[in-house]
């Protein structure tokens, strides 16, 4: 097992760990969680043996093989499946010994018995079916047999990461470190990832900001809090409801520990003088001395934006009209006939390569159409987010600067308090970005689509890099986003709970599909299946162009149906635009009601911390504010009741709007 015993970890002048003990059994998986900067990376790197403690014991089992996930990637001739093997150290250092050992031709019993050692400690370890082994993780991590074949040079910075993945899991480790693995990949690739690392036999640490992936695949959180490692059983959700219950626990503490505390506190300012009293208020020093002074919980996320009102918000945003959509020597999608509304709120699904990020280039008119038309409604406004808007901003200049370039007329004060949302603060907004994290870059370039007040949002995977905090935040303001939105991400909860359509694109078609996520995972199952050898068998095609609950609708089928110039069609926006006017209607008062709540518990709750306040003030149990202490404590009481009542209403007004969504 893994024990850490009163470790204290430090990187320079800043100590990461404390005082922190944690121990692991074998075949635990644990997701490693806590903000960027905590110290996570570092005890990665501890456990490996890159860094050294600065006090305590970490207990690793001498024979454990561990494996992680390389960040660099030579510039090397291997095929990627070879890449992939040399993942597996022993068995290349069997076959290079074959390799020996079969080339010196030697014929006496001694070395006939090695030669039959190593042959029987090859297959032992499963070497005739590495190849096999190998082929399939990369298959699963969206490599085709022509990629596997490729060298390891040719691939791009995000596809030499995918190898190093599958390096670090064709070793047969006993320990298995992933840092963010997710990253660099797309949702079919992750549910795969999901899988394999559910059937894991080793140890598993795992730092993700990916909360559906932790709930699927871990068993226990570590979080990294106060320089401390605490346990958890269970996964993500298990790990937020117990947390909250324990904060909601030491906050009711720590609120009754300052009311004892000020109590003491005044007794001793008022006695301390006095002869008489003099004992007794030493006595109270004493024991304001030996409390355990309990912290304050503070869960206040540092990010807190949200979407601007668009100016305008034309019905039909954007029409791609018998387009085909690909790049100078290759077609990527064909004969796409789509309609974006108003409101729409569209996931985008489909394999590796299919095209997803090529529609959204399309939509964003940053590629152009190789045949057809492409027509935008009037006022339409476009904010697009993908990984090259992040590479393009200016490394040199600052925060303020990218907003003042988009805006030279507003007051920096204004800028100031908008970033201040996207956690940038201070003499931070006028830092060079150049030192700046990935999620740090991708914060700067959601705030700046966030300020141009877009009614079209197109986001390629906007949340790679983001930490928990930060991935929730945007998820939250993409609820209340009042306009269009499209988004490709592997980030199932961020796809969960901001669209309501998804559509796929696969086989040189986009089409909605017909049923959730967890239908879409059986759906990829099924492709990666037929395309084993490259293409689509016949049956799989068959599939996508009938449809089912599980599986797409073919686009050439529903192309006419997206004419305007068909009766359906009209007939059907008619009454999808009857059923949103009944839907509004039925929410509206609704929605009036919660703000109403809203405001009214914002006002008593900043009621009741003044009363705390004045109660926690070291003369309100004086002599002469005896009445005064008594009317606050009363009026606590009436206002804490208050909060709890109009909680429930809103519990119930919010159920009511869940029960007119379904």
């Amino acid at each position: 097992m893994i024990r850490i015993t009163n470790l204290t970890l430090a990187r320079g002048p800043k100590r990461l760990l404390e005082g922190a003990n944690l121990t692991l059994f074998p075949g635990h998986k644990v997701g490693l969680i806590g903000p960027n900067g905590c110290g996570k990376s570092s005890l990665f790197a501890l456990l490996r043996k890159q860094l050294h403690q600065d006090a305590g014991d970490v207990e690793i089992p001498a024979k454990w093989v561990i494996a992680h996930v390389a960040q660099e990637t030579p510039q090397s001739t291997r095929s990627g499946l070879d890449y992939a093997l040399d993942g597996d150290t022993e068995l290349r250092g069997i076959e290079a010994a074959l390799e020996t050992a079969e080339h010196e031709h030697e014929s006496d019993e001694k070395f006939a018995a090695h030669l039959a050692n190593l042959h029987a400690h090859y297959d032992h370890i499963g070497g005739y079916a590495s190849r096999s082994r190998a082929a399939a993780l990369l298959s699963g991590l969206g490599f085709n047999e022509e990629q596997q074949s490729r060298p390891v040079a040719e691939f791009s910075g995000g596809w030499r990461m995918r190898l190093n993945l599958a390096q670090a899991l064709m070793c047969r480790s006993d320990l298995l470190l992933l840092d963010e693995p997710t990253n660099h990949l797309d949702l079919d690739a992750v549910m795969w990832l999901e899988d394999w690392l559910a059937a894991y036999q080793g140890t598993l640490l795992l730092i993700t900001h990916d909360r559906d992936f932790l709930d699927a695949v871990v068993n226990k959180v570590v979080h990294v809090e106060n320089l401390k490692l605490n346990e958890y059983t269970g996964n993500y959700s298990a790990f937020e409801k117990t947390r909250a219950m324990q904060l909601s626990v030491q906050q009711a503490a720590y609120q009754k520990q300052q009311r004892q505390v000020a109590h003491l506190q005044s007794f001793i300012n008022r006695f301390k003088a006095k002869a008489t009293k003099a004992k007794q208020a030493q006595s109270r020093v004493k024991t304001l001395e030996r409390m355990e002074l309990i912290a304050a919980a503070h869960v206040d996320s540092p990010f807190e934006f949200a979407f601007r009102e668009p100016e305008a918000k034309p019905r039909q945003l954007l029409h791609l009209k018998e387009a085909l959509l690909g790049y100078e020597n290759r077609d990527i999608l064909h004969n796409v006939e789509w309609r974006l509304f108003y409101g729409d709120k569209i996931g985008l699904l489909g394999p590796n390569g299919a095209g997803k990020s090529t529609l959204v280039k399309s939509l964003a008119g940053s590629l152009a159409l190789k045949r057809g038309g492409r027509y935008e409604g009037q006022g339409l406004k476009i904010g697009y987010f993908a990984q090259h808007q992040v590479e393009q901003l200016r490394s040199n200049e600052s925060v303020l600067w990218h907003m003042k370039q988009l805006d030279p007329n507003t007051r920096e004060q204004d800028f100031r308090d908008f970033l201040g949302g996207f956690d940038f603060r201070g003499g931070r907004v006028t830092e060079s970005i150049a030192p700046f994290s990935g999620g740090e870059k991708a914060r700067l370039a959601l705030a700046l689509i966030v300020w141009q007040k877009p009614n079209l949002l197109l986001l390629d995977e906007p949340t790679n890099h983001l930490d928990i905090e930060m991935r929730e935040a945007v998820a939250e303001a993409l609820q209340e986003f009042d306009g269009t939105l499209v988004v490709v991400a592997h980030d199932r909860h961020l796809l969960k709970a901001t669209t309501d359509q998804l559509w796929l694109v696969a086989d040189g078609n986009v089409a909605e599909f017909d049923g959730d996520l967890d239908d879409y995972k059986q759906w990829a199952k099924a492709y990666a299946a037929d395309h084993q050898k490259g293409k689509a068998s016949p049956e799989h095609s068959r599939r996508v162009q009938q449809g089912s609950a599980s599986q797409a609708k073919n686009a050439l089928e529903a192309a006419p149906v997206l004419e305007v110039e068909s009766g359906d069609r009209k007939a059907q926006k008619r009454a999808e635009a009857e059923a949103r006017q009944k839907s509004y209607a039925a929410k509206k008062p609704l929605e009036d009601k919660l703000k109403k709540l809203e405001k009214e518990m914002t006002a008593l709750n900043r009621e009741k911390t003044d009363i705390e306040t004045w109660l926690a003030r070291e003369d309100a149990y004086a002599e002469e504010n005896k009445a005064l202490m008594l009317d606050f404590l009363k009026r606590q009481g009436e206002v804490t009741e208050a909060i709890s009542a109009i909680e429930w209403q809103w519990f119930e007004v919010q159920q009511k709007l869940e029960e007119i969504a379904a």
